[in-house]
């Protein structure tokens, strides 16, 4: 089992930046591939980022390509969300997940465990 817990979300205005954070519990989180999904009001979840256990290998969303970074430090048991250049369409529940086996497929049944998200809201 790994239990995921999301911080770091809060309001900010466009063009600004926020830093998430996903802490596992569990002494394999090296062996899990990470990632972050977001789902705005309304809306269906969407695939946002993706990393590999070891860090080697990312993966973006076309939406924030260039904008958002994902990095992992095993040592901390942690998962990483850099926004920068945020929208106002950025505005979302940003969940963490994880899952055992890296692909660059991406859909949410792949993914086995998941935290409770944490709120991000950019202001125009």
């Amino acid at each position: 089992q790994v239990q995921l817990v999301e911080s770091g979300g809060g309001l900010v205005q466009a063009g600004g930046s926020l830093r998430l954070s996903c802490a596992a519990s569990g002494r394999t989180f090296s062996s899990y591939a990470m990632a972050w999904f977001r789902q705005a009001p309304g809306k269906e979840r969407e695939f946002v980022a993706a990393i590999s256990g070891s860090g080697g290998s990312t993966y973006y969303a076309d939406s924030v390509k260039g904008r958002f970074t994902i990095s992992r430090d095993n040592a901390k048991n942690t998962v990483y969300l850099q926004m920068n250049s945020l929208k106002p369409e950025d505005t979302a529940v940003y969940y963490c997940a994880a899952r055992a086996h890296w692909s660059t497929a991406q859909a949410m049944g792949l993914y086995d465990y998941w935290g409770q998200g944490t709120q991000v809201t950019v202001s125009s």
